[in-house]
């Protein structure tokens, strides 16, 4: 029997397919069945992540922190609503940004904001009514003078300030929508007129018939065709609606958990009465992250 010839275009295939069953064979060992468990856990997490997001409002810091960075108009339209200023023009917005104190505590503003006329705006928004501690107003304010003053800088050149709180509940108790603290000479009646200004938002306040209780009612809404405002609506739509912007809350609780892990892992590494596999194996993390974090531990 004579060799059987083949054409190029075969034997090309034929070779892809012995250069396949090679790969296969290959392969390591597969628990198929625990994969199957991780892609299903997996799914579920998503869809309680799915239904998280429906239920998340401007009033909760990870959503607030999502619809607000870098929306100049949505915190524009906050502003002159709160500080009753209707020409009020905002030039930048930042969330969650880190002022740093060498000396003391570091503190973390919600919404920094910065008008045209140079004035630092810092909105904090506070479900816990001890987020909204009078005191912490106090150094809220103290470290935003500590940062705007330049080294020879003239003390006349500090810009204007303003630490807003919206809290979930009248925190303040005299029942009333808003409340403004200035200081004064209290000798004679008269304002400082320092510069500095603290200002507290009851949200339990969502009279319809003002501007003031239309914004508490969109912040403690779930549905942005319920909401008063098209500026927070579009955003709150976008990130609840829109497949990217559900994508990018569902990262930002990803992320989250991963966080608590790693907080969770530090704990145990600090604890020292678990190996490193052990922690890894409680935690969710892989044996290489926890075995980092024990080096930075000891670093």
């Amino acid at each position: 029997m004579g060799i059987i010839e083949c054409s190029p275009v075969l034997c090309k295939a034929m070779e892809n397919l012995f250069r396949a069953i090679e790969i296969w064979l290959a392969l390591p060992y597969y628990d198929y069945e625990k994969v199957g468990e991780e892609i299903m856990d997996k799914e579920q997490q998503h869809q309680e992540d799915l239904q998280r997001i429906r239920g998340f409002r401007l009033i909760d810091d990870d959503f607030m922190n999502a619809c607000f960075d870098d929306n100049i108009e949505g915190t524009e339209l906050i502003l002159r609503i709160i500080l009753n200023k209707p020409d009020l023009s905002v030039k930048s917005v930042k969330t969650q940004k880190v002022m740093k104190n060498l000396l003391g505590r570091d503190i973390w503003l919600d919404i920094d904001a910065t008008d045209s006329e140079d004035t630092e705006l810092d909105i904090e928004i506070q479900r816990a009514d001890k987020g909204a501690d009078r005191k912490r107003a106090r150094y809220h304010s103290s470290i935003l003078d500590a940062h705007l003053l330049k080294p020879n800088d003239d003390f006349k050149d500090l810009s204007e300030t303003y630490v807003i709180f919206i809290t979930e509940n009248d925190v303040i108790g005299g029942n009333l929508p808003i409340y403004t603290i200035e200081r004064q000479i209290t000798n004679m009646g008269q304002p400082f007129n320092d510069g500095e200004h603290i200002i507290y938002v009851n949200g339990e306040d969502k009279n319809s018939a003002t501007e003031l209780g239309k914004l508490m009612h969109d912040f403690f809404c779930t549905d942005p065709n319920d909401m008063h405002f098209k500026q927070l609506a579009d955003k709150v739509r976008y990130f609840k609606e829109d497949e990217k912007g559900v994508a990018a809350m569902c990262k930002v609780m990803e992320d989250m958990r991963e966080e608590t892990k790693i907080e969770s892992a530090v704990n145990l590494l600090k604890l020292g009465k678990l190996t490193i596999e052990e922690i890894a194996k409680a935690i969710g993390l892989s044996v290489e992250k926890v075995a980092e974090l024990a080096k930075l531990k000891t670093a």
